[in-house]
């Protein structure tokens, strides 16, 4: 607007004008982001110090709202990254113009991502491709738990190769200048590979008398694949995990077990002796209770060959019932009345009835017998094997089933099993403790009927 200044001098009227002078304008502006927070969306508040103008003509390049005429626009919103220029033109009636521009940097937010792939396998040494997917960064910060590479500021790193077992941390850290975010992922390395076994042999082989059956138990460590191969056994390789052989041939063996992990292999051999099979066991120094010890202290008079265990009659099962080879009852501490008696038969003495009893033929009496076969105390000593029972004719008779005493000492008592396994007892002690007297015994039966 021009400004018009008039003088009146004195009387005389006279009027002098001066030339009009326009205001100037200028042009100034700040701007705050909210929160400091560069990464879009960003929120700017502008703040408008421009002086002498009555307009306003604003320009927010990628902005919104990308343009306005207030004084004071307000909150502008970005939602794109990238550098933009904020523009104001400023201007009043007289014709003055200013003009400001400002740049601001939006930085694109940041997805942070990578991927870990393991290749092959987690088997030690462990080489791991990183992937990384992140976007909205500029720099880059990894690190690397026990890798052959600790650090690294690329940004698609080389492969990291771990050979330590355990968990190993993978760390990146990513910037765009203004903020940084932090993502971490593991991987595990598994042991180092080991080819380790045990084996046991069944309670029915543990004479390791041929054929012995082995179960094998494989304990090996961080291992996919296993060969196997065994010496005088019914197969010669296999490629199972654990399984059972059986050794059928006399001597010393070697298995061997062969570990791989598709990195490595490992071997581990171990050997076992086994025998010739004489079809025979061998118990020694068995101890049954007479009848009041068998009562009152647990000392059992039940015998099994099969579980090679005394029981007392409370222990009797119907399972364990029809494993009792024989029975011993001993009336008392003198020894004057002992005899053998078959499972179905122990009713007939002190004792109840056992249960799925089984019938076992029974000479107590060899003196009396005038049995065909018989057996001596050198011969009982000297068996090594089952020769003399296979030609042995065990039959029961009432004189051989006659109580004996203590006054012959050792003694051979005979017996057949219902599945025809025929056997020895020699009684060699009869230890006197009261009601808790006994008798000890060797026991020589067969494996098997033969």
């Amino acid at each position: 607007m021009k400004k018009f200044i008039i003088f009146l001098v004195g009387v005389l009227g006279i009027c002098a004008c001066i030339d009009e002078v326009a205001l100037p304008v200028t042009t100034e502006f700040e701007y705050e982001v909210v929160n400091n927070d560069f990464t879009v969306p960003v929120q700017v508040k502008i703040k408008n110090n421009t002086e002498g103008a009555d307009t306003y003509d604003w320009t927010f390049e990628g902005g919104q709202p990308s343009t306005s005429t207030d004084k004071n626009p307000g909150t502008i919103t970005y939602n794109d990254a990238g550098e933009f220029l904020i523009k104001l033109e400023a201007s009043n009636r007289d014709g003055s113009v200013d003009i400001k521009t400002e740049t601001i940097r939006i930085n694109p937010t940041i997805n942070l991502d990578f991927e870990v792939e393991v290749l092959e396998n987690n088997f030690s040494p462990v080489e791991v491709k990183i992937t990384n997917n992140t976007s909205g960064a500029n720099s880059f910060e990894w690190f690397f738990q026990g890798g052959n590479i600790e650090t690294s500021r690329e940004e698609h790193p080389e492969n990291i190769i771990f050979t330590a077992p355990g968990d190993h941390r993978i760390r990146l850290k990513a910037g765009n200048g203004m903020e940084n975010h932090v993502l971490e992922k593991s991987i595990n390395v598994l042991p180092y590979l080991e080819a380790k076994f045990d084996y046991s042999v069944a309670f029915e082989d543990d004479d390791y008398q041929v054929p012995v059956k082995i179960n094998l138990t494989n304990n090996s460590i961080s291992t996919t694949n296993y060969e196997w191969t065994f010496e005088g056994a019914n197969i010669s390789t296999s490629n199972q995990e654990n399984l059972d052989i059986t050794l059928v041939t006399p001597g010393t063996h070697s298995i061997k077990l062969k570990a791989s992990n598709g990195k490595e292999e490992k071997e581990i051999t171990k050997t076992i002796t086994v025998f010739e099979n004489t079809n025979i066991r061998e118990f020694n120094n068995v101890k049954l209770g007479i009848n009041t010890a068998h009562n009152t202290n647990n000392r059992g008079a039940f015998y099994s060959a099969i579980t090679r265990q005394v029981y007392s009659e409370n222990e009797i099962t119907d399972d364990i019932g029809a494993k009792i080879d024989f029975v011993y009852f001993g009336l008392n501490e003198s020894f004057a009345f002992n005899k053998f008696v078959s499972p179905d038969q122990a009713d007939t003495t002190a004792f109840s009835a056992i249960p799925n009893s089984t019938t076992t033929k029974i000479i107590n009496n060899q003196e009396l017998c005038n049995c065909t076969s018989s057996m001596s105390v050198s011969e009982f000593d000297a068996m090594s094997d089952d020769s003399i029972f296979r030609n042995m004719d065990i039959n029961e008779t009432t004189e051989g089933l006659t109580e004996f005493s203590n006054s012959v000492s050792p003694r051979i008592v005979l017996f057949q099993t219902s599945d025809q396994r025929k056997g020895a007892v020699k009684v060699k002690q009869f230890v006197r403790q009261g009601t808790n007297s006994y008798i000890v015994v060797d026991i020589k039966i067969q494996k098997e009927a033969n």
